[in-house]
């Protein structure tokens, strides 16, 4: 009887120990392939799988297995424990408040963004998914009395539409060639902080066009890597941290804010279903700048948590 439950303890305990060697390789490695792309989206999750066969094989005393479990499970946590852990970067500057928000085609309760924007004084609202009747219900909302200043490329219908709004003076608006929804930025003249730069991304799906949105996110990286003061990117990047395409982003002097704060892996899609968010794929990055806490707010009629960060220039 204590033979055939620990084959079976043994059994289980390498299955999860499979899955928790596959989370871990999907978020290490680049793939070129759509699939293991998508798959990597939920490797957090399948890298649990490590702690849960360690478990398992340590019931069955099958040490041997164990130990080849507890390596992985070293690397697991060492791969997701830098999430929660706040990396304690200290800045002297003006705060800012910033949200990132993706209205699902437009269809997001306009007068609950601008509701947000005012409780949470926001001083730079990122908005992807941006159609010409949201911008029309935002303004009858009041957005324009709370951030007069903005710069929009939306489109009719559909998610190709981007903007950014903006308690200050924006100047310097820029829509990015290369891309097949529209990517924006401007810069924003903060009264204390200077010049600012604003970026609002939003790469297409990789699940409709996955070699685009590799060559996107590739086109991402060089803009940030040409900018060489403060910025502030609100992006609903189509990639969770587990993405190697988005941890490339963060190679240069750009930071994520969530990262910053410790924030864990900030679910935020999608936030329609009853067992959403299970991913994080909306986020917030800085350079020449921290971030002092982060979390996510629900927007009714959007099937994404749009992104909330208090923000201190160096």
């Amino acid at each position: 009887m204590r033979k055939g439950m620990d084959r079976a303890l043994l059994g289980a305990g390498w299955c999860a120990v499979a899955a928790g060697s596959m989370g871990i390789v999907l978020h290490f490695v680049a793939w070129p392939w759509r699939w293991p792309v998508l798959v990597a989206s939920g490797a957090s999750y399948l890298m649990i799988g490590a702690v849960a066969g360690l478990v398992l094989l340590s019931i069955a005393r099958g040490w041997r297995s164990a130990a080849v479990a507890g390596v992985l499970v070293v690397a697991a946590l060492w791969t997701l424990v830098p999430a929660f852990v706040p990396e304690g970067r200290a800045a002297t500057g003006p705060r800012l408040t910033v949200m990132q928000s993706n209205l699902f085609f437009g269809g997001a309760d306009s007068t609950a963004v601008v509701r947000a924007v005012r409780e949470n004084r926001v001083d730079v609202l990122t908005v992807d998914e941006l159609t010409d009747s949201a911008i029309e219900r935002l303004t009858t909302a009041g957005i324009l009395a709370a951030l007069p200043h903005h710069y929009t490329e939306p489109t009719r219908a559909g998610g190709g539409g981007t903007g950014i709004y903006s308690r200050y003076p924006l100047r310097d608006a820029r829509k990015y060639d290369g891309f097949i929804l529209n990517n924006v930025s401007a810069t924003m003249d903060h009264p204390e902080g200077g010049p600012i730069t604003i970026f609002a991304f939003h790469p297409i799906p990789p699940p409709f066009e996955f070699e685009a949105w590799t060559a996107e996110m590739g086109r991402i990286r060089h803009i940030l890597d040409a900018e060489s003061g403060p910025a502030i990117v609100g992006a609903d990047f189509n990639a969770t941290r587990d993405h190697a395409a988005y941890r490339d982003l963060l190679h240069g002097r750009f930071a994520s804010a969530a990262d910053q704060t410790g924030a864990g892996l900030l679910l935020t899609f999608p936030n329609d279903r009853g067992w959403g968010p299970v991913i994080g794929i909306d986020h917030i990055l800085l350079a020449d700048a921290s971030a002092e806490n982060v979390h996510t707010l629900t927007m009714p009629g959007s099937d994404h948590r749009a992104v909330l960060a208090q923000v201190r220039l160096n």
